[in-house]
């Protein structure tokens, strides 16, 4: 007799991003890179002008995905993408610089367009050695 059950699978129209680090920030960093990295090789991106991002949420998890909003709004609107970010959180507060460049097709071969983050499989965490994880799905 089969089993009823359920289970999750990857859709193949979305994509997971997670970023690792000693600390909650730098994961957050690399969970930018991640994004970028959806779209382009953020190797590509010259880090030529400085955008200035706020986001405040009760939680890692909510602030994980303002964060990441946050920088797909600013690539939308911008029409840029990011190489390198410094991240500073305090509480429920992050406060970071993303670095980026416009988007040049020739150069950066954009794969895809990030929607947004979503809260599918949305976790920010630390692991037994103290390390940080900050993951969700991204819509593409």
């Amino acid at each position: 007799m089969v089993e009823l059950r359920w289970e999750h699978f990857p859709h193949d129209a979305d994509m997971g991003v997670r970023g690792m680090g000693p600390t909650l920030a730098e994961a957050f960093e690399q969970a930018g890179l991640a994004l970028t990295a959806v779209v382009t090789d953020p190797a590509s991106v010259d880090p030529e002008a400085p955008v200035e991002i706020t986001c405040e949420a009760g939680d890692p998890e909510d602030l994980l995905f303002d964060w990441l909003n946050a920088l797909v709004y600013e690539m939308a609107t911008r029409h840029v993408l990011f190489g390198r970010f410094e991240v500073r959180i305090d509480g429920g507060r992050l406060r970071a610089t993303a670095w980026g460049e416009t988007v040049r097709p020739g150069k950066h071969q954009p794969a895809v367009e990030v929607k947004g983050a979503t809260y599918t499989g949305l976790r920010v965490g630390q692991d037994e050695s103290g390390a940080w994880a900050a993951e969700c799905v991204v819509d593409v």
